[in-house]
């Protein structure tokens, strides 16, 4: 049963990851490199600061699963309110796909408009949950190798 002071904590914690992500967006200038980058030290952070010592190893997998994915949603939401508005030209007659800026990945000016599109917004929060696990599983080798192998559910 966690406690007031555990959810508040918490809560502070999920104000301050949205913050950085906000903040990684802004450096990556809408690409969300940084942003991707940034699922490593959280993923370090769920597992040293946030999970219990003691909790078992399946319990804290799911929960470390679980902060992924939620850190994933809020890149996801913020991608996709920052580039689906955009996307609104790809319905557009006439409308020079070739003078946005979008590079030309898939050789078709309306195919790699759509690839980017897709790419910012699934991808990318995709990668993410990716580092984040990365960087949670490289913690909890790190505490197991120094405190022993870990206690079985």
């Amino acid at each position: 049963m966690e406690t007031r002071a555990q959810r508040r904590r918490l809560w502070y914690g999920l104000g301050a990851y949205i913050l950085c992500d906000a903040l990684c967006v802004g450096m990556g200038m809408g690409v969300p490199i940084f942003c991707i980058l940034l699922g490593l030290p959280l993923g370090w952070l769920v597992v040293q600061r946030i999970l219990p010592r003691d909790m078992p190893l399946a319990r804290a997998l799911g929960r470390v699963l679980a902060y992924a994915a939620l850190a994933a949603a809020i890149t996801l939401v913020g991608m996709a309110l920052l580039w689906l508005p955009f996307a609104r030209v790809l319905f557009i007659p006439g409308y020079d796909l070739v003078e946005t800026g979008i590079p030309m990945i898939l050789y078709e000016p309306r195919a790699s408009t759509i690839g980017w599109v897709v790419l910012m917004v699934v991808i990318s929060p995709f990668l993410q949950m990716l580092t984040a696990l990365f960087g949670a599983h490289l913690a909890l080798l790190w505490s197991h190798r120094r405190d022993g192998l870990p206690a079985r559910p």
